[in-house]
């Protein structure tokens, strides 16, 4: 598999660089691995932001935290390597795509229950916000325990799809490209780079999605009973 190294080696290549570095972290010493150890982080970040990749979403139960607001019932905060998040879950939750059916005593109501059921759905609201007195990154939701479904940051390149790999080259060569060719010449190539980070994006994405297989379940007794 490639390494960061490999893949800032292949973004200058796409740029028709012959040079290659050694090290970014620390940078060797060369104006390309001073480029690429400034830019390639953003780029890893970026390309992982885009799409709930299946090699790095994950979940975490949250940590409560006190709330300034009583808006929302509870307060938690982001964990450090959140890049997106993705839903916010019940603890026993097997995915996002289900209804359960809660407690009688939930909304205090038999008419809430049409032929003796009711549906609570998953995934619940939320709000990431700033809280201003802590400046800190908070999720706002009503759901207990929450558990959050995200998209963390990846600094393992081993466990980059191959087809992720070589589209986050491709974004990271429409960064260098400014540096590295300059002038006119460096903004066309830096489009026609960020053109085909996109095409590879989709391709990659598509092949993503592929890998997984979750059906919508619900018990929903005024659907079912049609």
């Amino acid at each position: 598999m490639a390494s960061a190294v490999d893949i800032c080696n292949l973004a200058l290549g796409h740029l028709g660089d012959d040079a290659t570095v050694s090290s970014i972290d620390p940078p060797e010493g060369s104006a390309q691995a001073e480029h690429c150890a400034r830019f390639y982080p953003i780029a890893r970040d970026t390309a992982l932001e885009a799409f709930a990749w299946n090699f790095a979403t994950t979940r975490k139960v949250l940590a409560e935290l006190d709330s300034p607001w009583s808006t929302w019932a509870y307060c938690y905060g982001l964990p450090s390597d959140c890049i997106r998040a993705l839903s916010v879950l019940p603890p026993d939750a097997p995915h996002d795509y289900t209804a359960a059916l809660p407690p009688r005593d939930v909304w205090g109501s038999p008419s809430f229950y049409p032929q003796g059921g009711g549906a609570l759905y998953v995934p619940q609201e939320y709000a990431i916000e700033t809280n201003e007195a802590t400046d800190q990154t908070v999720l706002y939701t009503n759901q207990a325990d929450a558990v959050l479904r995200y998209v963390r940051r990846v600094e393992d390149t081993t466990r980059f799809s191959p087809l992720f790999t070589d589209a986050l080259a491709r974004l990271l060569a429409s960064y260098l490209a400014g540096p590295v060719i300059k002038g006119t010449e460096g903004v066309n190539v830096a489009r026609a780079q960020l053109q085909a980070y996109s095409t590879l994006l989709g391709q990659a994405t598509v092949s993503d999605a592929n890998q997984r297989h979750v059906q919508l379940r619900q018990s929903v007794p005024w659907i079912a009973g049609r």
